[in-house]
């Protein structure tokens, strides 16, 4: 997992979390998760989660966080990362 910092080259969001897994059925476990775990303090996704999503990459928009949760292959060919490189990382406490 990596978090980007990217307050200070887009404007649209505050931070980039973003994940990968090794299967379809692993990146929607993590993606459901992480949508529970917030929605118990009242953090909601901007949009529904999609059940069963079959398209390797799920986004959670919390607003001013963005959740990124990827299928491996996918994660590689997008490169967020690279594509983000002017961000700084975060160091997950």
């Amino acid at each position: 997992m990596v978090i980007l910092d990217i307050r200070k080259v887009a404007a649209f969001c505050d931070y980039f979390v973003i994940a990968s897994a090794t299967s379809m059925r692993q990146v929607n476990a993590i993606a459901q998760a992480m949508a529970q775990d917030l929605s118990r303090d009242k953090i909601k996704p901007l949009s529904s989660l999609a059940q069963n999503d079959e398209s390797g990459w799920i986004v959670l928009d919390f607003n001013s966080v963005v959740a990124h949760i990827f299928y491996k292959p996918m994660r590689e060919f997008y490169g967020l990362e690279h594509l983000w490189s002017d961000a700084k990382k975060v160091r997950a406490v």
